[in-house]
């Protein structure tokens, strides 16, 4: 599959069949984060990969609620799929020069771990894996489950497994909406 397919095809999957997926697959889609770019390669990220199901139970347990008050459907793709990955970040490193902040936007971290995220959820599409990207939950609560140190953030998870569903594409925005040409505004 090439790029363009794979993130054109890549969809966000909250159903998941049982069985498991094999620790090659999963160290595939590991390296595949690994090798995204970071702020002066400082590579920031850490993976945690739960397959337990108590470990999994305890996460579901931390995304929010929705709005009108129903059960995040993450919630459900984290306790059923064979794996869930949890990426963190070391904080202080990433957007950092001689210590100190070297843009506006302050800690980069978010921005690296995305972009290796980003490559771990296009590797496990490629392999006929699905995945969605989950933020809506208590950090501190995953950190507490998962023992993770002070000087480490939570940024993402995600469910990993074989899809048990097929969404549909999302629309997307033309790009002469969301594209000017030398000056904002500009088309």
């Amino acid at each position: 599959m090439d790029v363009m397919q794979a993130i054109k095809g890549r969809r966000s999957i909250r159903k998941y069949k049982p069985d498991p997926v094999p620790d090659e697959a999963v160290n595939t889609v590991l390296e595949a984060a690994r090798w995204a770019p970071s702020w002066s390669n400082t590579q920031c990220w850490q993976f945690i990969v739960v397959r337990d199901p108590e470990g999994k139970r305890e996460l579901a347990g931390t995304l929010k609620r929705l709005a009108h008050g129903a059960e995040n459907p993450a919630a459900a793709a984290i306790r059923e799929a064979p794996a869930v990955i949890v990426s963190c970040a070391e904080l202080g490193k990433s957007g950092y020069y001689k210590g100190e902040p070297a843009t506006d936007k302050g800690d980069w971290f978010m921005f690296d771990v995305a972009l290796a995220m980003q490559n771990l959820t296009l590797a496990a599409h490629a392999m006929g894996l699905g995945t969605v990207h989950v933020g809506l939950f208590e950090a501190k609560d995953v950190a507490s489950i998962l023992e993770i140190p002070e000087g480490v953030a939570v940024v993402d998870m995600t469910p990993l497994g074989y899809p048990d569903e097929t969404p549909g594409a999302i629309p997307r925005k033309d790009l002469a909406d969301i594209v000017f040409q030398g000056k904002y505004g500009k088309k």
